[in-house]
């Protein structure tokens, strides 16, 4: 139920992860920034850009609408939910969602926004472990721009794939790709591109700063700036990698290799050029 929030009692993540102390910056870095007022849209191209959206979104619900097919329901964990932009959709379709959010600030929104819904869960995600101490399985697990927040994001896609039933799905959107398979003009031309939006959005001295220093390969595991999006301390996310795991579990998988940035002229150029700077993965028929 939405009206009490849930709290998932705290664990480790585990051991083999070695980057606990690294995890637990990155969540203090996401509350630190997604805080009071934090507009997830102006800086997230896949819901600023109605293309993109609409694209995520009929992925998404495809999965959903299939699942009916074959039981009749659909549970589904929603990762790092922020403020509902995709939740609402799946409910729409008489899906039952448990959502784990990190960020106090955004569940509360949460909270109010889904506040008596039965089919509506929502779980305060202290550690990134809320959703398997929780117990739970699921027809459906949707990570949306989530794992380059992770440090250990292969621990992490290991353990949900355990949670989700047989037949199910694994669907991730909104990652970028590993820097070093791609060319080191196009990760700087990226670089140059969430600059400019930067500068645009009137904030271009700290932006400037963060740039700079991502540029020059120096960054602090302390700084939210750097660690709310984590990737730039990783080099991306390993998409690849993550398609062979899941290909262990899954009878189909879907690599979506795609263009995406903050401004909205700059994303219209970039579809054209059919540069690919983000990816998304779709695993279905969880075996």
């Amino acid at each position: 139920m939405v009206d009490d929030v849930d709290r998932a009692p705290r664990h480790a993540i585990p051991e083999e992860s070695g980057l606990d102390e690294h995890f637990t910056n990155v969540a203090h870095s996401q509350e630190a920034v997604h805080g009071h007022g934090h507009d997830y849209e102006s800086g997230s191209p896949h819901l600023a850009h109605p293309q993109l959206r609409n694209e995520v979104l009929s992925r998404i619900r495809a999965l959903v609408a299939d699942r009916f097919a074959q039981t009749g329901r659909c549970r589904v964990l929603e990762v790092g939910a922020g403020h509902g932009a995709f939740t609402d959709h799946v409910i729409a379709m008489g899906a039952e969602v448990t959502v784990t959010e990190m960020s106090r600030p955004s569940l509360q929104l949460l909270q109010e926004r889904f506040r008596g819904n039965p089919n509506v869960r929502l779980l305060f995600d202290a550690d990134g472990d809320a959703a398997f101490a929780d117990g739970g399985t699921y027809d459906l697990v949707l990570c949306v721009s989530v794992l380059h927040h992770i440090p250990d994001y292969f621990t992490f896609v290991r353990r949900v794939i355990d949670i989700i039933e047989p037949g199910g799905s694994f669907a991730s959107f909104q990652d970028p790709l590993y820097y070093p398979r791609r060319t080191w003009a196009g990760v700087k031309a990226d670089r140059v591109l969430y600059l400019g939006w930067r500068i645009h959005q009137g904030n271009w001295r700290h932006g400037f700063a963060t740039q700079l220093r991502r540029f020059r390969g120096v960054l602090d595991d302390e700084n939210p700036s750097d660690l709310v999006e984590y990737h730039v301390v990783r080099n991306g996310v390993d998409e690849q990698g993550l398609t062979e795991l899941l290909r262990s579990s899954f009878g189909d998988v879907e690599l979506w290799r795609y263009f995406s940035t903050q401004g909205r002229w700059l994303q219209a150029w970039g579809q054209r050029l059919g540069v690919p700077t983000t990816f998304g993965l779709i695993a279905t028929s969880r075996t």
